[in-house]
């Protein structure tokens, strides 16, 4: 099947001219005026090798036509060359202005336009082949990353839920913070722009909040199952996760995505970090303490009242609202803690939800 080729040109001399130039190459269309080549131009999206355009034409003149295809975005898709008598400086600034890829003055030598066409043509179909192949390739690496970002999940799932079993937890606490930190993130980015969080970030920092307990492999069970409160010694022990699992994290968690692994390093080391300075391991205040980390200390906080412990019974939803809102748990952001506010009737829907 041949390639096809507009010709626009009110003057039906100058249309068959051209026509006998380019049909044994090409399937020539010929239209007489701007009005019949945008219907020809509509009808043939993505199959003209090129348009030869007057400029000055009844009904709709050349420049019409370039206006439409410009705000059609089809200029970088097909060659216009301009074959016209009208070669003033300001028509054609106007027209590559437009984005016309040649301008051929009438009368014009029927070697030069065969051959000026012929490569534009070649061009443009070896542009379009490289796009259409980098496109493919972009779409390809997508579905790679795909594949691998849910394997990290699967495999942040996993430790996640070895940690749960080893702290006699229910076995939803990691997706009860997971669903906390996506919730508290929808109103991080409705109403705290400035935090730079969008729908992509929300949803690693969510899955990375996974990994906020994995360094409690590490800690021995007489501590971490221990039903009374813990001694100071015991207490230092058990602060040990957040580096240890920054460790685990940096050393053995292995991904492609930079990114998501910074944010499970940064959950992991510093979700017990507190705004007035009093959390641990470094003692980071303010906005010192990454976001991700902050957002996932509520969530983590909330779940561990609202849930029963080997140390407690659940306190009621009510009960652990205030004490997050009074500082009981420590100090929070006041944004996210305002956040916090606007999301809690959601929040206690879902600690319902899995429980």
């Amino acid at each position: 099947m041949k390639d096809k080729i507009l010709v626009v040109d009110d003057m039906e001399m100058n249309r068959e001219i051209l026509r006998g130039i380019f049909e044994d190459d090409y399937e020539v269309i010929l239209a007489e005026n701007g009005r019949e080549a945008v219907e020809y131009i509509n009808l043939n999206r993505g199959k003209l090798a090129a348009i030869l355009l007057d400029i000055v034409m009844p009904e709709m003149d050349g420049f019409g036509v370039l206006d439409y295809m410009h705000e059609q975005e089809l200029m970088m898709s097909v060659p216009v060359i301009l074959i016209t008598s009208d070669t003033s400086s300001e028509s054609r600034k106007r027209g590559y202005d437009l984005g016309v890829s040649d301008i051929v003055s009438k009368p014009f030598e029927v070697p030069i336009v065969r051959r000026r066409v012929s490569n534009l043509v070649d061009l443009y179909q070896h542009k379009n082949n490289l796009e259409a192949m980098v496109e493919k390739q972009t779409e390809e690496i997508k579905e790679k990353n795909r594949e691998l970002t849910e394997m990290n999940y699967h495999i942040i799932d996993t430790l996640g839920t070895i940690v749960e079993f080893r702290s006699m937890e229910s076995g939803n606490h990691i997706y009860r913070v997971r669903s906390f930190t996506a919730i508290l993130l929808t109103y991080v980015m409705k109403y705290y722009p400035e935090y730079g969080v969008d729908e992509d970030m929300a949803d690693i920092i969510s899955h990375a909040s996974t990994m906020h307990d994995v360094g409690k492999i590490t800690v021995p069970d007489s501590i971490l199952l221990k039903p009374g409160k813990l001694t100071q010694e015991e207490f230092g022990l058990m602060k040990t996760h957040t580096t240890k699992g920054a460790e685990i994290i940096k050393e053995i968690f292995v991904t492609d995505n930079r990114v998501f692994k910074e944010f499970c390093y940064n959950i992991a080391l510093s979700h017990h970090e507190k705004w007035d300075g009093k959390g641990y391991p470094h003692g980071l205040k303010g906005d010192e303490i990454p976001l991700a980390a902050q957002v996932v200390s509520i969530a983590d906080v909330y779940d561990a009242l609202v849930s029963d412990r080997v140390y407690k019974p659940a306190f009621s939803y009510d009960v652990a609202y205030q004490m997050i809102l009074d500082g009981e748990c420590g100090q929070f952001n006041p944004k996210l803690m305002d956040c916090f506010r606007m999301a809690r009737k959601e929040f206690e829907k879902k600690a319902k939800a899995l429980q």
